[in-house]
């Protein structure tokens, strides 16, 4: 009999560590023009922030599929001229240690100085005064930075450029010691070298982590940005140094097109009360270049018996 039922552990074991494939249903919670959506779960309020010309705007909703009925309000708004007053790009919210923290890309009106900011809150609430700017001290040209904990370490990644011109666009990593600073040297995570990367132009950018059950992901966009092409493809983390580029593993793309919903991507992940997931990007509704056709949607996904995510289809 106990035979009998340690056969059967091994037999339905991965099946119940799995989830139910993903579903096919998104929804589009905010209209065209909205990217790069950015959402966060905090005591049961789901968060979205997003950029407006050169403002910060944050909305808020019990109910993720009705974050659009909040016209939000702008938290923060660049000043006339400066470094950071022009551009404002891909803003993500991070709660840490009772702040607020506002991640964002900016430049002074010349594309080659945009640079990762980061500003602090001064109390508790997410709506209230972002009072402290900082500077990401990254090397050159920076946006789409995200960050993470992983076994108790602080990691921020970015979209950066290899040199001082504009053209291709690689995923860096380095250690932080505050949410502000960064205090290792900046690590090449990967590039866009595979075929599904490198539509119009190579790019590798829109970094997200994604965690389950002590494993690791990246997922990132790639291709360029404008085009039917842009896609999610899939850094997985293998274990050992996360600054290490070869504990990690290329998997795309992952997220792609279809007949009806084009170039998927910029994305973020929510892990809802009840334990579901939930996958936040903007996809285009029309095959031709442009930008101004994307949307802001969100749907649940699953995950198969080897703990890999399955997006599904947008």
């Amino acid at each position: 009999m106990r035979i009998a039922l340690v056969i059967l552990c091994l037999i339905f074991t991965p099946f119940l560590l799995a989830q139910p494939p993903p579903s096919d249903y998104s929804t589009e919670i905010l209209p065209a023009p909205s990217q790069d959506p950015w959402v966060v779960l905090h005591e049961r309020s789901y968060y979205y922030i997003e950029s407006r010309s050169n403002a910060i705007v944050i909305r808020r909703s019990n109910d993720w599929k009705k974050i659009g009925d909040d016209p939000g309000k702008v938290v923060w708004t660049a000043p006339a001229s400066g470094p950071y007053s022009r551009e404002v790009w891909a803003p993500e919210l991070h709660h840490i240690d009772a702040r607020w923290y506002i991640y964002f890309a900016a430049d002074n009106g010349r594309n080659e100085n945009h640079r990762m900011w980061v500003l602090e809150s001064e109390g508790d609430d997410p709506f209230g005064w972002y009072g402290k700017i900082r500077q990401i001290n990254t090397r050159g040209w920076a946006i789409d930075g995200t960050l993470f904990t992983h076994e108790g370490k602080r990691y921020f990644v970015w979209s950066g450029w290899p040199g001082k011109k504009d053209g291709v666009q690689n995923l860096y990593i380095a250690h932080m010691t505050d949410p502000a600073t960064l205090d290792s040297p900046q690590v090449l995570l990967t590039e866009p070298t595979e075929p599904w990367e490198r539509h119009e132009l190579p790019l590798c950018e829109g970094p997200a982590s994604l965690q389950r059950n002590g494993r690791l992901f990246i997922v990132y966009s790639a291709s360029g940005s404008w085009t039917q092409h842009y896609c999610l493809g899939l850094l997985m983390h293998s274990g050992g140094n996360v600054l290490d580029r070869s504990s990690w593993t290329k998997i795309g793309p992952a997220f792609w097109k279809t007949n009806k919903v084009f170039g998927p991507g910029h994305c973020s992940f929510v892990r809802t009360q009840e334990g579901k997931d939930l996958i936040f990007y903007h996809a285009k509704s029309r095959k031709e270049n442009g930008w101004g056709d994307r949307s802001a949607r969100g749907k649940e996904f699953g995950w198969d018996e080897k703990g890999m995510p399955q997006f599904g289809k947008p």
